[in-house]
């Protein structure tokens, strides 16, 4: 089971979906989930793939744990307009110990210029 956390246009949960993943939630708080239902319809992905709407906050999974916890949740400088504390509430409250959190790191690289 995979959990899309802000799963926006649904892309990454068609991915999972393609991928094998026998079920996969997609999650986002915005509107967005509309358009997501019909990505998700255009690929045939429907059966595998539920999209919800509303904040993961407050979501009430249709699970009790999921094994994979895929986002895109870095905002730009991977500070601003991040997500980073909606997946964290996520993996603490819903991924099985041993699961996997994608993606798990990142670097940032800074340079000074003139």
């Amino acid at each position: 089971i995979v959990l899309d956390v802000g799963c926006g246009t649904g892309i990454l949960s068609v991915f999972a979906a393609k991928a094998g993943a026998k079920k996969v939630i997609g999650v986002d708080a915005s509107d967005v989930v509309h358009k997501a239902e019909l990505v998700v319809q255009a690929n045939n992905c429907q059966n595998v793939v539920q999209i919800m709407h509303g904040k993961i906050e407050d979501i009430k999974l249709p699970v009790d744990s999921v094994d994979i916890i895929v986002s895109e949740w870095m905002g730009y400088f991977l500070i601003f307009e991040s997500m980073l504390e909606c997946v964290l509430f996520a993996r603490d409250k819903w991924l099985k110990k041993g699961g996997l959190l994608f993606p798990c790191y990142a670097k940032l690289y800074m340079a000074p210029i003139n």
